[in-house]
């Protein structure tokens, strides 16, 4: 216990390095938030290592694993492999207990909150209120976020990866390390999610609104495309279809073997025959109260119902309309989410997997619509300004 403690003041204390270097670039930067923020994801630290005491988890052999092998690199690999690799030196040389293991992965989830702040702040500076709260805060503190990128395993770390390349992508050039940390990281852990990362940053920048250089469009094209190229036999490799020839067929078969192996656990549902929407609202926002799988099912069922009223609002005739004028990052975000959730949607037939599974993706969601609601606003002000300058210029005639 007085290790965790120690880590903890450690970890404190990085944190305010952190803070300070933001807020030297950001000026908007709220250190007493962050402060905030992290004592309340420590909390589901602590919610999810009582949860471990009674219940199984994979996090016991997240730390297991890495102490069968006395070499670090063959350990070297993608997917839950990687995540033996990045345990494997706190564990075997600095000696990590179990509960300090989960606080080391619990502040890699952190730091995915702190990025997705600076992601949602820096490219949306109007406030919005929903539910008369602040979207932002709204968004930074649902719970189910926090549980899932609390603990040691792929949730905290992927997470953290996905916001630091979406906060990074807005200047490649002078954020080529945080990209690069981010690419990394979502590449070995879920080589098919870079995919989409990938994919939805190449149609941004193809179709955003921004006069962008001819160079930065050059050098994401080359690094993402090239990229892609480098690693497809991974990313095939992922669902067994390397060696397909028909990738199509491939992927379904993948998906029915997939979908039946998880239906016949323990929260399954048969979600082979149902339609598209269906099945995405599935993803999305299920389970909802009536099919919640424990008490944990009902916290996730209201959660998953703020889910449900902020797709309302973007549910609106000009929403396409605004798609189409949007830019880069609102075109990237709206890209992978569609392609995550499709994708994983087909997969993904157990309702505990796809509450673990999907806190990876919905904060593209959420952006797409907090900068949707933002925009919104911005025009109503412009609109009121003009009426009001035009009032003034008829007043003064």
């Amino acid at each position: 216990m007085v290790g965790v403690l120690v880590l903890i003041l450690v970890l404190f204390l990085i944190n305010q390095g952190l803070f300070s270097s933001f807020s030297k670039r950001h000026k908007w930067f709220s250190k007493k938030l962050m402060n905030f923020l992290f004592l309340y994801h420590l909390f589901f630290y602590g919610v999810y290592y009582t949860y471990t005491l009674f219940n199984r988890s994979d996090s016991k052999l997240y730390y297991e694993r890495p102490q069968m092998g006395s070499n670090w690199f063959e350990f070297f690999g993608t997917s839950t492999t990687f995540i033996d690799f990045m345990s494997w030196p706190f564990i075997n040389i600095l000696g990590f207990s179990y509960e300090m293991m989960m606080v080391l992965f619990a502040w890699f989830g952190y730091i995915g909150f702190v990025y997705a702040y600076l992601f949602f702040r820096e490219n949306i500076p109007v406030k919005i209120k929903v539910f008369n709260i602040d979207f932002i805060v709204l968004v930074l503190f649902l719970p189910n976020m926090h549980f899932w990128t609390a603990s040691l395993g792929k949730g905290a770390p992927i997470f953290m990866g996905l916001m630091m390349f979406a906060y990074a992508i807005k200047d490649p050039k002078k954020r080529w390390v945080v990209l690069l940390i981010g690419s990394l990281i979502t590449y070995y852990i879920r080589p098919h999610v870079f995919l989409f990362v990938a994919v939805g940053t190449v149609l941004g920048y193809m179709t955003g609104k921004e006069k962008i250089s001819f160079w930065k469009k050059l050098l994401v094209y080359i690094g993402m495309i090239g990229s892609l190229l480098l690693v497809q036999d991974t990313i095939l490799g992922v669902a067994g279809l390397d060696e397909s020839e028909n990738l199509v067929q491939g992927f379904e078969d993948f998906s029915e073997d997939r979908a039946g192996e998880l239906a016949r656990s323990g929260s399954g549902v048969d979600m082979a025959n149902y339609p598209l929407p269906l099945k995405l609202f599935t993803f999305w926002f299920r389970p909802l109260f009536l099919d919640a799988p424990g008490v944990l099912g009902l916290i996730v069922s209201l959660e998953n119902l703020i889910y449900l009223f902020l797709f309302f609002k973007i549910l609106k005739k000009d929403f396409i309309s605004f798609l189409k004028k949007s830019p880069v990052s609102v075109k990237m975000s709206i890209t992978v989410f569609l392609l995550a959730s499709v994708a994983m949607s087909f997969v993904m037939s157990n309702l505990g997997i796809i509450m673990r599974q999907k806190s990876m993706v919905m904060y593209f969601l959420f952006f797409v619509i907090y900068y949707y609601l933002a925009q919104k606003k911005y025009d109503r002000i412009v609109k009121l300004r003009r009426r009001r300058k035009k009032a003034l210029v008829t007043f003064s005639k």
